[in-house]
């Protein structure tokens, strides 16, 4: 056995080296910009699981604000890793994997720590649900990102809620207990929560904003600098009123990106319509102006015009 090892090791070593596909594969060192973005993903990752443990010890709004700092990372790494080129297939996995945790495990969990575990096995399963739907959403969203029968109007629009945004969403019932309203029934929670899951992996179109031109004119760049600011400061100092406020305004602005897909869908289809029709027209009008392949033979017309029983002698 030894010879047989030592035999193998000598024939590696005594690779030609004129067939470098025979070669010990090396790896390449990665460029630092295609590890930004992981390690935002990952610090995503860390807010997801430390709001779970804070679930657990009964510190809620700890756990709330992680799960914001979550998506607020969620929101960023995508668009580093474009501004900076560092998009590869392991940071789009790892992403998901991070949505999945943050925005999926971690508020189901939270909401069953916080009331639905009054509910026993019911609230187990309206948190299992919702967890489960964000993995489905995740997993259809990956599936279809490169669908080549996409419409062009659709790039702007996403196929159900997304889940950072359901995660958002789904905590609602938390934030209008912190502002001292009183707490909902638990039935009324695990309703709400098995209502976003179920919205999550819907066929509703909602507004994504990604084909907004994110370019700031230059006389609105102090502006815009003063607005961000003054957000950041209100959701520190006023976190409970703002992501409330922000909840149902993003909840009755779901109409409203159905129905702005609806009238591009319409569109689109009139359009069609249009170049099929007018298509048609010009096949008819060719068909028309087109002379018949024997209308210069001397007998065509009283061939064609003369019943049978009618020909000339010369041809019966």
């Amino acid at each position: 056995m030894a010879e047989a090892l030592v035999a193998c090791y000598m024939c590696a070593m005594s690779i030609d080296p004129k067939y470098p596909e025979m070669r010990r594969r090396r790896f390449r060192p990665i460029p630092v910009r295609m590890l930004v973005p992981n390690f935002i993903t990952l610090l995503a990752i860390c807010a997801g699981l430390t709001a779970i443990r804070l679930s657990t010890e009964g510190r809620m709004e700890l756990a709330v604000a992680a799960i914001v700092f979550a998506a607020a990372l969620d929101g960023i790494d995508g668009r580093v890793a474009r501004m900076i080129k560092g998009q590869s297939k392991f940071g789009a996995e790892l992403d998901s994997l991070a949505d999945f945790v943050n925005f999926g495990v971690a508020p189901g969990l939270i909401l069953y720590f916080w009331q639905l575990h009054e509910l026993h096995n019911g609230g187990w399963i309206a948190a299992m649900v919702f967890a489960i739907s964000g993995g489905l959403r995740l997993a259809r969203f990956n599936a279809t990102i490169d669908d080549p029968n996409k419409p062009a109007y659709a790039a702007n629009y996403f196929t159900g809620v997304p889940a950072p945004a359901g995660a958002i969403v789904v905590l609602l019932p938390i934030y209008l207990a912190f502002l001292g309203l009183p707490k909902a029934p638990a039935t009324l929670t695990a309703a709400y929560t098995l209502l976003i899951g179920f919205l999550m992996v819907s066929r509703l179109p909602v507004f994504s904003g990604k084909t907004v031109r994110m370019r700031v004119p230059p006389e609105m760049v102090l502006p815009v600098f003063v607005s961000v600011v003054l957000f950041i400061a209100l959701l520190i100092g006023y976190p409970w009123y703002i992501l409330s406020v922000g909840t149902m305004l993003y909840l009755l602005s779901l109409p409203v990106g159905w129905k702005s897909y609806r009238d591009h869908q319409r569109k689109a289809a009139q359009a069609a319509a249009h170049v099929a029709g007018q298509g048609s027209q010009a096949t008819r009008a060719t068909s028309a102006q087109a002379p018949s392949p024997n209308a210069d033979h001397p007998l065509a017309g009283s061939v064609a015009e003369t019943p049978e029983g009618d020909r000339p002698a010369r041809l019966n």
